[in-house]
């Protein structure tokens, strides 16, 4: 298989091989000696800018970075950057691409990511833009879901939450819909459904249903994809505190769920999942996390020799 692509900014541009390709070169990673992969990123140097706060994402590929044998670089603050002086984004992506030979990046601005790629002659990995999108999320939920259950095609995966805001499942939406038989259950108040546009650009390609109510999917469910309610998207606090506390899920669900059945979270998360669910055999949202580092490990291996045009 050929990986098709020299940046990584929207799940979209993936095809389902594409896909396949980095699912694939993930698990080769996680059972590969690590004597082995300690040499694969020697002499490469990685950028990683981060204009908005991180844990899991920039800690994992920093993670995945050093344990390739690269270096890294960069920041997790935009107040320690020249960006604080005014430096628009295209002259910081020029700069670091002096430096580097791969930026990883995340911003608060919806398309950020595919600005930085235009002016970029190094490969742009997105570590989530704004509202939009965040592909290597979503590539490592997809890598849990293959490793828990063999498969991806014919599943029925509910998304719980902060759907208009919430960039992992809006790039989680796109993604399943490139595998057959998968039904995709949508729960969310009104006010935060999953936005129209998505909606269409997934029409006739997976089959989607939308409820408020937690209870009336779950026992079809394989997956409930969890998400916070982001504070930080909302522009009206009063409405965040209106409905912040609309779902709280405890050990009370199971009751109602089929056999195998998991919860994913792409975490952090507030109250929206009580600790009594991490002790069960349902939760998965931790070893979720973990996954990151296999998926970007590979996707920092399959694009350390990419020269773009």
């Amino acid at each position: 298989m050929v990986f098709s692509l020299t940046d990584i900014l929207s799940i979209s541009d993936f095809s389902r091989e594409d896909i396949e390709f980095v699912l694939q070169e993930a698990a080769t990673m996680e059972k590969m000696p690590e004597s082995k992969k300690s040499g694969l990123l020697r002499g490469i140097v990685v950028a990683s800018l981060f204009f908005e706060p991180s844990t899991r994402t920039r800690l994992s590929f920093e993670t995945a970075i050093q344990s390739l044998g690269g270096e890294v670089i960069g920041f997790a603050d935009a107040k320690v950057s020249s960006t604080k002086k005014g430096e628009s984004l295209s002259d910081t992506i020029r700069i670091a691409g002096g430096y580097a030979d791969v930026i990883v990046m995340r911003h608060w601005i919806e398309g950020a990511a595919r600005r930085a790629a235009e002016v970029s002659s190094k490969p742009i990995i997105n570590g989530g833009d704004g509202s939009n999108q965040h592909p290597t999320q979503t590539l490592l939920d997809l890598y849990t879901i293959k490793k828990q259950f063999g498969k991806i095609d014919g599943l029925n995966v509910g998304m719980l939450g902060d759907l208009k805001y919430g960039r992992t499942v809006h790039s989680l939406l796109y993604a399943l819909a490139d595998f057959k038989g998968v039904k995709v259950f949508l729960i969310s108040p009104e006010s935060l459904k999953m936005p129209q546009n998505i909606l269409d650009d997934v029409e006739g390609k997976v089959e989607v249903r939308e409820t408020e109510k937690v209870e009336e999917f779950l026992p079809q469910l394989d997956v409930l994809y969890a998400t916070r309610i982001q504070k930080e998207r909302f522009v009206d606090e009063f409405e965040y505190e209106q409905i912040k506390n609309v779902y709280i899920l405890g050990k009370e669900i199971l009751k109602h769920t089929k056999k195998g059945f998991k919860i994913m979270h792409p975490l952090p998360r507030v109250n929206e999942l009580k600790p009594e669910l991490d002790s069960t055999e349902a939760a998965l949202y931790f070893e979720q996390a973990r996954n990151g580092v296999p998926v970007r490990q590979a996707l920092l291996n399959i694009l350390k020799d990419v020269k773009k045009e």
